[in-house]
């Protein structure tokens, strides 16, 4: 039996949901990178940027491939960093209304 579309989004998500994974996803929107250049990006223990590595590899949004004698991770298709810069435009939407609500409930006062 196959997993309801719902749920499977909701798991993509859930895998999203680490501030080291999603910071990856940034850092290899600019192309492949070996993990020594992650990890002088990120500020993580070696072990738990392999953790967190590994889980965006077996969810299939990064992939690697070897490239002399480095592990080269990549984003696994371009829709990853289209779903990035969404994630931006929604946050950038979310704060302008909130800094827009909290504007206007500082005109008004205590009216």
């Amino acid at each position: 039996m196959s997993v309801p579309l719902y749920q499977a989004k909701a798991e993509m998500f859930r895998t999203l949901g680490h501030p080291v994974r999603i910071r990856v996803l940034e850092l290899l929107q600019a192309g492949p990178r070996p993990v020594r250049d992650l990890l002088a990006e990120i500020d993580v223990e070696s072990s738990n940027l392999s953790q967190q590595l590994a889980v965006l590899r077996r969810a299939g949004v990064v992939v690697t491939f070897r490239e002399g004698g480095l592990v080269m991770y990549a984003l696994s298709t371009p829709a990853v960093a289209d779903l990035l810069a969404a994630g931006r435009r929604i946050l950038g939407e979310v704060l302008t209304d909130r800094d827009g609500l909290l504007a206007e409930l500082r005109a008004r006062g205590n009216r």
